[in-house]
């Protein structure tokens, strides 16, 4: 049996009603090219809010501050069954400066979603999002 990691994503929506979406550089292994939201893996020990904070800071040098749940989902990867947490969160400082891990950044019309390249796996929840503004 696969073991199950966890990891988070950032859901930021501006007043605008777009999301702060990355895209996957040449760095990774899967996934190039297509965007997503900030995020990644929880450290052994750690917990998922810290993991979030911390995720934020280093692969777009934000700080934010968690405001709720936007909704959980579960995939499978090749060694690994993940479990994703997306927290709606809120920018509390810095300016977005990005690390090896994505090449660029934009904010997205949550209404255009489907128009973008988006990271397999978690693309469908990412629509539902945008129409419903939770998933569950």
């Amino acid at each position: 049996m696969k073991p199950y990691v966890l990891a988070v994503k950032a859901v930021i929506v501006n007043e605008q009603g777009k999301t702060l979406l990355l895209r996957r550089s040449s760095a990774n292994t899967s996934f190039v090219g297509c965007w997503e939201w900030p995020g990644g893996k929880v450290d052994p020990g750690e917990d998922f809010a810290t993991a979030l904070v911390r995720e934020m800071k280093e692969e777009a040098g934000l700080d934010v501050e968690i405001t709720g749940l936007a909704g959980a989902m579960e995939f499978e990867m090749p060694k690994v069954h993940v479990v994703l947490l997306c927290m709606n969160a809120r920018i509390t400082a810095g300016q977005i400066v990005l690390s090896d891990e994505h090449d660029a950044w934009a904010w997205a019309p949550l209404a255009e979603l489907k128009d973008w390249q988006l990271a397999p796996r978690v693309d469908e929840f990412m629509y539902a999002y945008a129409t419903r503004g939770t998933v569950t």
